[in-house]
């Protein structure tokens, strides 16, 4: 999830700012401090670090250092129960306001309408680690369900387990993206590592596609590419839809995110990866230890806000921690992980702000 409220209320104040004229950090900080919750909300909680894959599009691969956790089963808890999901008059502004703005509606199936339409109201259950080896997965699902909250999570059909999936669907899963690089094995393998396979995944999904259908079960079913800049790669995006033509999925191409660690950098379809970020004012993000990070990107929990195996998260969200990082983003000139690993713009960049 993040703050749709917030979201919004930035777009207009952004709209009222001159690119050109001077702002003082105070100034623009307590505008910001306005139209701020003080109530946090969860974009995404790391339930586990665990991975198989060798991906060579992740920093996890060769730049994570932090050591291999599972989430407390008893903190998970203590972090749903401390947030509120969306009313119902507040997603249909939301729905307004996306509609006007972007000119995407809600039947839409895209980059951006996953982005727009699913992200916003989903507490997102993965970080840099594979959901599918969390043994609790299934009793996290039911517990958001209880609360009222959607559940996703993206992860490597390779890693399937037909009896947990259904457990998990059963659960109330709403979303689960299995991320499927080409239709080739070997060319799969060159991508995510030798774990990673299509042929097998294929046959997976479709079983999982009719327990779905047999059960008349909700879980939304998304199947994603990367769009790494290969030269084969919109032939064998090509490939990959006709794989899933006449099944029940939600399938896109994906813009990939931290181009900054590549050599190649190719720009992205995304608005989320276009626009200002948002982060340190819409939403947190708990890692697998219960340290609250910068944000989901942050792979090695080098910017901690706060540790909610100790903490409310309301302290940590309106806590000193938070109010320093959020004006280095407003200078967006210290020597910080968001100026160096990151593709997003912060506000500094974008206006003068000093």
């Amino acid at each position: 999830m993040f703050d749709i409220n917030f979201y919004m209320k930035l777009d207009e104040l952004l709209g009222s700012l001159c690119a050109e004229q001077k702002y003082s950090i105070d100034e623009v900080y307590c505008m910001l401090e306005d139209i701020r919750s003080k109530n946090p909300i969860i974009y995404n909680i790391e339930t586990t670090n665990r991975c198989n894959m060798k991906c060579k599009m992740c920093p996890r691969t060769t730049m994570m250092s932090r050591d291999i956790a599972d989430i407390n089963y008893e903190t998970f808890i203590n972090v749903i129960n401390q947030v509120e999901p969306h009313t119902k008059d507040e997603w249909e502004k939301w729905v307004k306001f996306c509609k006007n703005k972007y000119g995407i509606n809600e039947n839409e199936m895209s980059e951006n309408h996953f982005f727009l339409y699913i992200i916003p109201r989903i507490i997102q259950l993965h970080g840099y680690g594979d959901p599918l080896l969390d043994k609790n997965m299934s009793n996290y699902i039911k517990a958001l369900n209880k609360r009222g909250f959607y559940s996703y999570f993206s992860c490597n059909p390779a890693n399937i387990n037909l009896d947990k999936t259904f457990e998990m669907m059963e659960s109330g899963l709403d979303y689960i993206k299995y991320s499927i690089e080409s239709v080739d094995d070997a060319e799969h393998k060159k991508i995510r590592g030798e774990a990673s396979n299509f042929n097998k995944s294929f046959n997976d999904i479709k079983e999982v596609i009719k327990f779905k259908e047999k059960a008349n079960i909700k879980t939304e079913i998304i199947i994603t590419m990367l769009d790494l800049n290969r030269k084969n790669q919109k032939e064998d995006y090509k490939k990959l839809r006709n794989a899933f033509n006449d099944l029940d999925v939600y399938i896109y191409l994906k813009s990939e995110d931290c181009q900054w660690y590549r050599k190649d950098y190719h720009g992205t379809k995304s608005i989320h990866w276009s626009e200002i970020c948002k982060h340190p004012w819409m939403s947190m993000t708990v890692k697998s230890n219960g340290e609250a990070t910068m944000c989901m990107e942050d792979f090695n929990n080098e910017i901690i806000l706060g540790d909610v195996n100790n903490q409310s998260l309301k302290d940590i969200w309106n806590g000193e921690n938070y109010s320093k990082f959020r004006k280095q983003h407003l200078r967006a000139s210290d020597n910080i992980k968001c100026v160096k690993q990151c593709d997003m713009s912060l506000i500094g960049d974008c206006y003068k702000i000093n």
